[in-house]
This record gives structure tokens, sequence and C-alpha cells, in this order.
């Protein structure tokens, strides 16, 4: 489970950063909610078997020189940069097609495509709470969330504003990418 830290006031991204330069938070990861910092466990094996494997996918079809980057956490992804740029979350696994979201060299700049978390028992209440409504209101198109001791995949589709559509993938059915044009992923593969 994902834990605030106490702190005195609220940050703002530049604050977030610093806070996470300093010497004994090297190596760990944070997230920055409404200003509040929250830690982040490691993720277990079998989680990062299955990044790797979306990695994997989605890398090889979009190729080196595409339009759309994937990006592999722990990128910061600045949801509210141009407002109070006090949101900084970090899903396991995203794709940006806009290049000047990723233009500073070390951020995204706003709403990604396509995000995708995957559950682990430690943060399977915040993802699927506070960061789903996160990305929910900024207006991420697809939302994948991934859940490995179940093997199912939900996919939440932006259909408008704020209505989203949801389909549950499971066994030998092939996940639709919808922000790519035709092209899926088989569940087996991401679970094998």
């Amino acid at each position: 489970m994902s834990n605030i830290l106490v702190q005195q006031e609220k940050m703002n991204y530049e604050q977030y950063r610093a806070f996470c330069e300093l010497p004994e938070n090297e190596g760990k990861r944070f997230e920055l909610i409404d200003g509040e910092i929250y830690a982040m466990a490691a993720p277990n094996l079998r989680h990062q078997e299955i990044a790797a494997e979306l990695l994997f996918k989605l890398r090889g079809h979009l190729g080196k020189d595409g339009k759309c980057k994937v990006y592999v956490a722990a990128v910061d992804v600045r949801l509210n940069y141009n407002k109070a740029d006090d949101l900084v979350l970090q899903p396991d696994l995203l794709i940006v097609c806009d290049p000047q979201k990723t233009e500073d060299g070390r951020s995204i700049r706003g709403a990604p495509d396509m995000v995708i978390e995957i559950l682990s028992p430690s943060n399977s209440r915040h993802d699927l709470r506070v960061k789903m409504a996160q990305y929910r209101d900024a207006g991420v198109e697809e939302i994948w969330i991934v859940d490995p001791i179940h093997e199912t995949v939900t996919v939440f589709k932006k259909i408008d504003k704020a209505v989203y559509s949801a389909d549950i993938y499971a066994e030998d059915d092939e996940v639709p990418v919808n922000i790519l044009e035709n092209f899926t992923i088989n569940s087996k593969d991401i679970f094998s």
C-alpha cells in the first residue's frame, strides 16, 4: 500500500523533484497527489515480468521511429503541469503520441494517451481508487488495469469527456490497444 508521508506544506513539482533527489531518498519511488507525497512499494518479480512482456509487445509494434513512444516506470507524469503542478503519477507503462508532452526530457507534461497499471497486493486499492480517478479527470484516452492474480486485463476506453467504457479480458482473449490501429495483445502472452 502507498503511504502518505508527513510534510509541513503541500508541494509543487519542483519541490517534489528536490525531495526525490535528497540522498536519503535515492532509489526510492514517490508520487505527488494534491501536493502530498506518497511512497511507492517496490514491485514484485511477477509484476516486473508482466511489465517487461507488455513493454516488449508495445515497443515491437511501435518501432523506434514511430510517432507514439512507450515508457516504463519510473517516469513522472505531470497531469496538471499547466495548473497547480501538484500531481505526479508514475504508471507502470504509458504511451505518449504528442512529442510536445516529452520535450522537457525529464517528465510527461499532460495526460498520456494510454496508461497501464499492474496491480500488486500493496498497491491495488491506491491504483483502483486514487490513481484511476486522476487519470479519468485528466482525460487519458485508454487505461489498462492488469490483475496478475486473476489474470485479467480491464480496459477503460474514453468515449466522451468524462465517460469511459470498460471491457474485461481473460484467458486467451485478444486485448485491443484502442489508441493504436489494428493492434492487439493476447492475454495469454501477458501472463505467461
